[in-house]
């Protein structure tokens, strides 16, 4: 976007526009996390990042920020990650006659998780600049949450002084609250056959292309039931094409918010498997893998509570929702840090067409503020 598109927009905006044309890939976020270090520094805080980047290894490792409380109350934290799915291209930002900032080029905009951020960063900015008081603040920037959670399952919370996290990374108008989320499980299958010549004597190989492919048409896959979807997402196999494929790798998942259903669809396709392969006299190794843990909450949840309380203040009507996907709350819950995840109106994430309303980015600035003059007078 150009400066001068630029200086028409909403501070918020602007900020989101910036981040969003700064490629950061899962793995590749060093460009982003030095623009909010540079940030967060300049705003006064207290800076410190973990070894995740090595650990993983990763673009950058988890950031935290803090500023100390002027007032009593309850210290609060945001989250945000910094990375993207991949980018199939450039991002350059454009406003729509809408008021949706959305990319230009046929690829994604990265307003995932980009939208949190700017709106993490600028609430930030008006709470120093203004002089608001605050029971004590951090801030939790994670690389890797694209592939797993992978950041944020390596941060050590007891670093945190904070009783509460927030993170906003859903879809869907803003008011939703994430009472439910899947436990995700990978599944990873290579299959064996045997090469031959395929035009002499293809009769000889037994192909291990064939027998994946047979798998798969064996799996149920898509949306299983209200809580439970799966999906084959590569497969990778042969050497060239007058060769029968000796080998062949199939990498699938399953996530549902109901743990009985989890393991009937992994148990399916685990079976389809295992058929496929004696069908067409391969041999196949599996590998089941729980890349997150799912969870439930309710409106007991104190965290829950005073997100509602402050959605209500910002002017919203508070909803929980249920979720398909994880966010950084499956991995921060898992750590036994009370979190929960608000929706943010991001829409059509992952795809060319995502956008984000000028208007939700501004709201989200709202609703930080909301939440810290609850957290304020708790």
């Amino acid at each position: 976007m150009t400066g001068t598109a630029l200086a028409t927009l909403p501070e918020v905006a602007r900020l989101a526009a910036a981040l969003c044309e700064i490629p950061s890939p899962s793995r590749e976020e060093g460009a982003i996390a030095e623009v909010v270090r540079t940030e967060l520094r300049q705003l006064g805080m207290e800076v410190t990042e973990d070894d995740a980047a090595e650990r993983i290894p990763a673009g950058c490792g988890n950031i935290l920020g803090r500023i100390a409380p002027t007032v009593p109350g309850v210290p609060v934290l945001f989250c945000a990650h910094l990375d993207t799915v991949p980018v199939a291209g450039s991002v350059e930002v454009v406003v729509t006659e809408e008021g949706d900032l959305t990319n230009r080029h046929p690829t994604i905009l990265g307003g995932d998780n980009k939208a949190a951020v700017a709106a993490i960063l600028v609430a930030l900015r008006r709470v120093l600049e203004e002089g608001r008081d605050h029971a004590g603040i951090e801030v939790l920037f994670t690389p890797c949450e694209e592939i797993s959670l992978r950041g944020s399952s390596l941060f050590d919370v007891a670093a945190l002084r904070s009783e509460f996290g927030f993170i906003y990374d859903h879809s869907g108008p803003i008011g939703g609250v994430v009472g439910t989320a899947p436990t995700h499980a990978r599944v990873t299958a290579t299959f064996r056959g045997r090469a031959a010549h395929a035009g002499l004597h293809p009769e000889d190989g037994r192909s291990a292309i064939v027998a994946a492919a047979a798998a798969i048409t064996r799996m149920p896959l898509g949306r299983i039931d209200p809580a439970t979807t799966a999906n084959v997402g590569r497969i990778d196999g042969g050497v060239a094409t007058n060769v029968v494929a000796p080998a062949c790798e199939l990498v699938a998942e399953a996530r549902s918010r109901d743990a009985r259903a989890l393991t009937d669809q992994v148990t399916a396709m685990l079976d389809a498997l295992t058929e496929a392969a004696s069908a067409h006299e391969c041999d196949v190794q599996s590998r089941v893998e729980t890349m997150y843990h799912g969870y439930r909450l309710s409106e007991r949840d104190p965290q829950v509570a005073m997100a509602m309380r402050a959605l209500r203040r910002a002017g919203h009507e508070p909803r929980l929702v249920p979720s398909g996907g994880g966010s950084d709350v499956n991995a921060l819950l898992r750590s036994g840090f009370p979190c929960v995840n608000l929706c943010n109106a991001m829409t059509d994430v992952h795809t060319a067409d995502e956008r984000i309303a000028i208007r939700d980015l501004e709201a989200m600035v709202d609703v930080t503020l909301a939440i810290l003059d609850e957290a304020r007078g708790a």
